[in-house]
C-alpha cells in the first residue's frame, strides 16, 4: 500500500524540512494508525486521519521537540473531531454497528488489530469521546497522565476521572487469556461445520448460554438487524437457515480477525463474510459477523471479488 505521506509529495504540498519531518512522521506512522483505528473502528478512515496529521505536521512552521507527542496531539483531536460526525452516522446505521475486520494480511494491520476485539471496540463505543481518548492513550499506550492531559486539553484530574470511568466500563470486555493457535483453529472449524449444518446438539456444546450474535450487513446485504442473545434463540437460528437454504456456505480459511478466533467465508448468497469468535472458558461467548461490504473491500485484494486466493496471497 503506497504511503500516504508518499502521496502528498507527489501532490506537490509545500513542505517544511520535507526530509526531517518524513522520516519523524514514518516513524510514528504504525502506532499513529493504531491509535486511529482503535478511535474511529476503521482503517480507512484512520488512513483519512493520518493523511490530513502529515499535511499538518509537513507543513507547521513550528518548532517541535517531541515529534511522537506532537503528532499524537494531532492525530486524537482529529479523531475526536470525527467521533462527532460518526456518531450521528451511526444513530441512522441500518443493524447492527461492527467495526472493519481485521486480520494481519499485512504486517500493518497484524500491528493494529493484535489485542483490539471486536468485544472491546464494542465496549468503547458504549464510551464519551473524551473517555474512549483518555483510555486508549493512557491504559493501552500507557502514555503518562499529564502527557494525556496535554492531548486533550484537560486538567490531569480530570483526565484520571475520564480513564476511570472508561475502564470500569470496558473491564469486562478485555481479553483475559488468548485462545492457542490450534485451539482456535479447532474451535473456528467446529462451528462453521455445526453452523452449516444446523447441528443443534454440536451447537449446544460449543454456545454459552447467554451467547450474543451480531450481525452488520449495513442494509446492504441481508444481516440479522438485531443483536441475537441467548442459546435458545442461536439455536432456532442455526436451524432454521439450514432448514431455509440448501446450498452450503464455503469456508475460505480460518483467520485471527481483531484477536480472536475466527474464519472467512463465502455464505449462502455468495456474499463475503468474516465471522469472529470471543471465546471465554472454552465456550464461545460472541459471534461478530461482518458482511457490509463497505467493510470487506480490504480482503478482495486477497481473496478477489468470488473468494478465490488471489496470486502471491
Amino acid at each position: 500500500m503506497p504511503s500516504a505521506v508518499a502521496e502528498h509529495i507527489r501532490w506537490g504540498t509545500v513542505l517544511l524540512h520535507s526530509d526531517e519531518r518524513l522520516a519523524d512522521f514514518e516513524a510514528e506512522r504504525p502506532r499513529l494508525l493504531r491509535l486511529g483505528y482503535r478511535m474511529l473502528g476503521s482503517v480507512s478512515e484512520a488512513e483519512d486521519i493520518l493523511q490530513e496529521a502529515w499535511l499538518r505536521w509537513a507543513t507547521t512552521a513550528q518548532s517541535v521537540d517531541t515529534p511522537a507527542a506532537y503528532l499524537t496531539r494531532i492525530v486524537t483531536r482529529l479523531c475526536l473531531d470525527q467521533l462527532k460526525s460518526a456518531r450521528v452516522r451511526r444513530e441512522t446505521y441500518v443493524g447492527a454497528w461492527l467495526p472493519e475486520p481485521l486480520m494481519g494480511a499485512t504486517e500493518e494491520e497484524e500491528a493494529i488489530a493484535d489485542d483490539v476485539t471486536f468485544t472491546l471496540m464494542l465496549a468503547m463505543e458504549r464510551l464519551s469521546p473524551l473517555e474512549r481518548a483518555a483510555f486508549l492513550l493512557h491504559d493501552v499506550f500507557d502514555m503518562a497522565l499529564t502527557d494525556v492531559a496535554t492531548t486533550l486539553g484537560r486538567e490531569p484530574a480530570a483526565v484520571r476521572q475520564l480513564a476511570s470511568r472508561a475502564r470500569k466500563h470496558v473491564q469486562h470486555a478485555r481479553p483475559r487469556f488468548t485462545v492457542e493457535a490450534a485451539e482456535a483453529d479447532r474451535i473456528a472449524r467446529a462451528f462453521f461445520t455445526a453452523a452449516r449444518d444446523g447441528d443443534t446438539v454440536a451447537l449446544s456444546a460449543l454456545l454459552t448460554r447467554d451467547v450474543e450474535i451480531h450481525s452488520d450487513g449495513g442494509g446492504k446485504v441481508i444481516a440479522f438487524r438485531n443483536v441475537v442473545r441467548g442459546l435458545e434463540r442461536a439455536l432456532r437460528l442455526f436451524a432454521g437457515l439450514r432448514r431455509k437454504y440448501t446450498s452450503a456456505p464455503t469456508l475460505l480459511r480460518t483467520a485471527t480477525i481483531n484477536g480472536l478466533p475466527g474464519y472467512i467465508s463465502i455464505d449462502r448468497g455468495d456474499v463475503l463474510q468474516t465471522t469472529a469468535l470471543d471465546v471465554r472458558d472454552g465456550r464461545i461467548a460472541a459471534i461478530y459477523i461482518v458482511r457490509n461490504p463497505d467493510k470487506l473491500r480490504h480482503l478482495e485484494a486477497a481473496f478477489g471479488t468470488d473468494g478465490h486466493p488471489q496470486h502471491g496471497h
